[in-house]
């Protein structure tokens, strides 16, 4: 078990310290914390990416570029959500702060391994010299 320290805000806006215990986060977990609608997109992508690799093998550079630019976006999206939620609450802790940064992150390296994926379809249909 994972001993975690989490902040509960009230109705006042005040927030108050609570220990809680987790187990280790399964990999379903980063999916939904990353943001169901933008995963969903990316996945969509991938799927797009081997379905190209194997029918459309010009369009793979298109499409993980597409990948990381819709994570991008994502992310900054989230950035922009939790930028907000800090200027309505205003003293916000910073342990709360840099969990919303990572939470923001997910989507990004979701994006970068689509990416890094159809640069490697690229370099394995390459002509050979």
């Amino acid at each position: 078990m994972k001993e975690e320290i989490i902040y509960v805000v009230d109705s006042l806006g005040v927030s108050h310290p609570q220990t809680i215990e987790r187990a280790s986060e399964p990999i379903t977990h980063f999916f939904v914390d990353g943001g169901l609608a933008g995963m969903i997109v990316i996945t969509l992508l991938l799927i797009a990416l081997f379905i190209a690799a194997w029918k459309a093998p010009r369009w793979v550079k298109e499409i993980g570029i597409g990948a990381l630019v819709v994570s991008v976006f994502w992310s900054l999206l989230g950035f922009a959500q939790a930028l907000d939620t800090i200027q309505r609450f205003g003293d916000v802790p910073f342990s709360v702060v840099c969990g919303g940064m990572k939470v923001c992150l997910i989507s990004t390296f979701y994006g970068l391994i689509v990416y890094f994926i159809s640069l490697v379809i690229r370099v394995i249909q390459k002509p050979r010299i």
